[in-house]
């Protein structure tokens, strides 16, 4: 997603310490570390996989809102924990070993029309999302809201026009969208990865969420707004009910297709 600003409405503060951010405690941390925190998480928002390039230097400073010298030594701590590779005269690249889940190794047992485990990856999900929206409606700023509000009205125009490619950009930017809220790159991850396995539902034609279409940009907006009001609970509480109503759709269409 161009253009995502993560923690970057945060005044920019001296390269060498600056305050830990929402949600964190007094201590103060050096920028590069921050950043590193923010990259990872631009990884996860934009979807980039093991060996994708990822944007230069020059552009990572420009979207966060540093310097490249801060960028730099935050690349060099990724680089050095195995999650950036820095390729001399080729760019900046995902780093191609296992993810930070590892959700390529899920992905070798992962059956799409295996009830329990759509079962099974739904539980997860119900856990990192909840969570995410919690965080999200204590901690997100300005313009991540603006973010998922866009991503609710994108989810809408899809589905009135019927367009499920929309449809489904919408609900990845809203559901990705809510973990970069939470300010947790762990989150981010985890939801990309599970959102990554649910995709391999397309193979039997699950896609644009069926018949739920038409309740989902309704949840979306519910948990959309649990969050600007900074409900946590709430929020929590309405991603509980649409990825139980996302699942049940699941289950039904697979019945059929599989049962008829």
């Amino acid at each position: 997603m161009d253009g995502v600003p993560l923690i970057s409405d945060r005044a920019e503060a001296p390269s060498t310490a600056v305050d830990a951010g929402p949600g964190k405690s007094g201590a103060y941390r050096p920028r590069y570390e921050l950043v590193a925190e923010e990259i990872l998480q631009l990884i996860g928002e934009l979807l980039l996989g093991p060996g994708d390039r990822m944007p230069t230097e020059k552009e990572l400073a420009a979207r966060l809102g540093t310097s490249r010298t801060v960028v730099r030594d935050a690349v060099k701590i990724l680089s050095a924990t195995g999650r950036v590779s820095a390729q001399k005269g080729r760019g900046l690249y995902v780093a191609d070993n296992e993810s930070m889940l590892g959700a390529r190794q899920w992905g070798g047992f992962f059956v799409p029309t295996n009830l329990d485990h759509i079962f099974m990856l739904f539980e997860f999900r119900r856990v990192q999302e909840m969570q995410a929206s919690k965080l999200a409606a204590r901690r997100a700023s300005p313009s991540e809201l603006r973010l998922i509000e866009a991503a609710v009205q994108t989810c809408y125009h899809g589905y009135t026009s019927g367009d499920n490619a929309e449809f489904d950009q919408g609900d990845d930017d809203f559901h990705l969208g809510v973990a970069a809220a939470s300010h947790n790159f762990f989150l981010v991850s985890a939801v990309r990865e599970a959102r990554m396995l649910q995709r391999r539902a397309s193979v039997i034609g699950l896609r644009g969420l069926g018949g739920h279409a038409d309740a989902a940009v309704g949840e979306h907006e519910a948990i959309y707004r649990a969050i600007r009001d900074g409900e946590s609970e709430a929020a929590a509480q309405a991603t509980s009910v649409h990825l139980d109503n996302t699942l049940e759709d699941y289950r039904r269409e697979i019945q059929r297709r599989v049962f008829g």
